[in-house]
């Protein structure tokens, strides 16, 4: 991304540390609002995600910014035998882990503290990885991508679902509406932390989507990537692999 954006713009913290400090504030909340602010269509889009990972039939996935791990628990319907889910805050794994508990899904899925540009894990190592809504979080997404790359087994598939920018009429409007108004209006009427959704609009609208992304992906090492957008193009599923 050729603009920087972080949560605080006054914090000696870098973009990572206020990441975790931002999502660890907002964590009881998050799932709430998110369904509010989407109307609910993520949970659509995140059903995608889902279908094409399980096509490849994988034995483990690793989900990044799992945050309380939707897309983690959801990725149980794979049959996949191991999901670790990981995420910079320890307070959205919190309450991914109490969710988990609920469901009895604690065999199967690990949730994990982490960085996503410094991966706990040997090369090779999943045949499933997934991010959503969490590549733009990252402070050098070239070295985020590069980590994945490394610990995806040959072959395996990368799936990220991302948020994008539609480009017709009336819906390009729309979303302008959507992310410059409702999306701060919310974090300042009902969230703790007033900069994190002003934080998550901005972010959204700068991140390199379509072609833009998937030449990273290709730069990175990456194959066969694809763009799959949804919903008129206000978020997109990226599909790659490893050589």
């Amino acid at each position: 991304m050729s603009e920087k954006i972080t949560p605080y713009k006054d914090s000696a913290l870098g973009k990572k540390q206020q990441i975790a400090k931002m999502f660890d504030t907002i964590s009881n909340e998050y799932d709430g609002l998110n369904r509010v602010i989407s109307f609910g269509i993520d949970i659509k889009w995140r059903n995608k995600v889902v279908q094409l990972v399980a096509e490849t039939q994988p034995k483990n996935i690793l989900d990044i910014a799992t945050g309380t791990g939707d897309l983690a628990i959801n990725l149980t319907r794979t049959n996949a035998t191991q999901i670790i889910g990981l995420d910079i805050s320890e307070g959205m794994l919190d309450v991914g882990r109490k969710k988990i508990l609920n469901k009895k899904l604690h065999k199967t899925i690990d949730m994990v503290v982490g960085d996503s540009e410094n991966l706990p894990f040997d090369d090779s190592s999943f045949d499933a990885i997934t991010v959503a809504f969490g590549v733009r979080n990252f402070e050098n997404l070239e070295i985020g991508l590069a980590e994945i790359l490394r610990v995806l087994k040959p072959g395996g598939i990368f799936v990220v679902l991302e948020t994008s920018v539609p480009t017709k009429f009336p819906f390009k409007q729309g979303y302008y509406l959507h992310s410059n108004v409702l999306l701060p209006l919310v974090g300042k009427l009902f969230s703790k932390d007033k900069s994190a959704y002003t934080y998550l609009s901005k972010s959204a609208s700068k991140f390199p989507y379509g072609t833009a992304f998937n030449n990273i992906l290709k730069k990175t090492g990456f194959i066969n990537s694809k763009a799959l957008p949804q919903t008129f193009g206000v978020a997109t599923i990226y599909t790659a692999t490893k050589q």
